[in-house]
Protein backbone atom coordinates (compact mmCIF):
# COMPACT_ATOMS: atom_id res chain seq x y z
CA UNK A 1 0.00 0.00 0.00
CA UNK A 2 1.76 3.54 -1.07
CA UNK A 3 2.20 6.37 1.07
CA UNK A 4 1.14 10.23 1.17
CA UNK A 5 4.24 11.96 0.12
CA UNK A 6 3.13 15.07 2.53
CA UNK A 7 1.91 13.27 5.75
CA UNK A 8 3.29 9.84 5.62
CA UNK A 9 -0.40 8.06 6.21
CA UNK A 10 -1.40 4.85 4.28
CA UNK A 11 -3.21 5.43 1.04
CA UNK A 12 -5.67 3.19 -1.21
CA UNK A 13 -3.78 2.75 -4.42
CA UNK A 14 -6.52 4.01 -6.31
CA UNK A 15 -6.68 7.01 -4.20
CA UNK A 16 -6.50 10.29 -5.82
CA UNK A 17 -6.16 12.72 -2.38
CA UNK A 18 -4.60 11.79 0.78
CA UNK A 19 -7.84 11.35 3.43
CA UNK A 20 -5.70 12.36 6.47
CA UNK A 21 -4.27 15.93 5.06
CA UNK A 22 -5.98 16.01 1.33
CA UNK A 23 -2.94 16.55 -0.69
CA UNK A 24 -2.98 15.21 -4.27
CA UNK A 25 -1.67 11.50 -4.50
CA UNK A 26 -2.17 11.38 -8.34
CA UNK A 27 1.35 13.74 -9.70
CA UNK A 28 -0.25 13.82 -13.31
CA UNK A 29 -3.12 15.87 -11.76
CA UNK A 30 -0.63 17.69 -9.30
CA UNK A 31 1.06 18.98 -12.42
CA UNK A 32 -1.99 19.74 -13.94
CA UNK A 33 -3.61 22.00 -11.00
CA UNK A 34 -0.61 23.83 -10.85
CA UNK A 35 0.07 24.46 -14.75
CA UNK A 36 -3.74 26.24 -14.14
CA UNK A 37 -2.72 28.09 -11.39
CA UNK A 38 0.22 29.07 -13.13
CA UNK A 39 -2.11 29.81 -16.38
CA UNK A 40 -4.35 31.92 -13.65
CA UNK A 41 -1.83 34.01 -12.05
CA UNK A 42 -0.85 34.86 -15.12
CA UNK A 43 -4.33 36.00 -16.66
CA UNK A 44 -5.43 38.58 -13.41
CA UNK A 45 -1.62 39.55 -13.53
CA UNK A 46 -2.03 40.54 -16.87
CA UNK A 47 -5.80 41.99 -16.63
CA UNK A 48 -5.16 44.16 -13.99
CA UNK A 49 -2.03 45.49 -15.56
CA UNK A 50 -3.85 46.48 -18.65
CA UNK A 51 -7.70 46.78 -17.23
CA UNK A 52 -6.87 47.22 -13.88
CA UNK A 53 -8.06 50.89 -13.78
CA UNK A 54 -11.31 49.39 -14.78
CA UNK A 55 -11.53 46.19 -12.06
CA UNK A 56 -11.79 43.91 -14.76
CA UNK A 57 -9.43 41.38 -12.73
CA UNK A 58 -11.85 41.51 -9.76
CA UNK A 59 -14.45 40.77 -12.22
CA UNK A 60 -12.75 37.50 -13.04
CA UNK A 61 -11.75 36.23 -10.03
CA UNK A 62 -15.53 36.62 -8.59
CA UNK A 63 -15.74 39.86 -6.87
CA UNK A 64 -17.71 41.79 -8.62
CA UNK A 65 -19.08 43.81 -5.67
CA UNK A 66 -15.43 45.05 -5.57
CA UNK A 67 -15.03 45.34 -9.25
CA UNK A 68 -18.20 47.47 -9.79
CA UNK A 69 -16.44 50.26 -7.33
CA UNK A 70 -13.64 49.98 -9.03
CA UNK A 71 -15.13 50.51 -12.28
CA UNK A 72 -17.21 53.10 -10.99
CA UNK A 73 -13.90 54.88 -9.63
CA UNK A 74 -11.36 54.50 -12.05
CA UNK A 75 -9.46 52.17 -9.71
CA UNK A 76 -9.47 54.33 -7.15
CA UNK A 77 -7.67 56.92 -9.62
CA UNK A 78 -5.58 54.11 -10.30
CA UNK A 79 -3.77 53.77 -6.70
CA UNK A 80 -6.35 50.56 -5.74
CA UNK A 81 -5.28 49.21 -9.04
CA UNK A 82 -1.79 49.64 -8.12
CA UNK A 83 -2.44 47.79 -4.88
CA UNK A 84 -3.96 45.14 -6.34
CA UNK A 85 -1.14 44.77 -8.65
CA UNK A 86 1.49 44.81 -6.12
CA UNK A 87 -0.67 42.17 -4.08
CA UNK A 88 -0.96 39.92 -7.00
CA UNK A 89 3.10 40.10 -7.77
CA UNK A 90 3.62 38.87 -4.36
CA UNK A 91 0.72 36.28 -4.52
CA UNK A 92 -1.40 37.70 -1.56
CA UNK A 93 -4.10 38.46 -3.77
CA UNK A 94 -6.94 36.26 -3.16
CA UNK A 95 -10.10 35.20 -5.32
CA UNK A 96 -14.11 35.28 -4.11
CA UNK A 97 -13.43 32.12 -2.38
CA UNK A 98 -10.60 33.27 -0.52
CA UNK A 99 -8.26 31.06 -2.29
CA UNK A 100 -4.69 33.07 -2.97
CA UNK A 101 -4.35 33.63 -6.65
CA UNK A 102 0.10 33.09 -6.57
CA UNK A 103 2.63 32.30 -9.43
CA UNK A 104 3.71 28.37 -9.01
CA UNK A 105 7.13 29.54 -10.27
Amino acid sequence: MPFCRNCGAEVNENAAICTKCGAWINESHNEQNNQKERTEWLIVLLLCFFLGCLGIHRFYVGKTGTGIVQLLTCGGCGIWALIDFIMILVGSFTDANGNKIKSCL
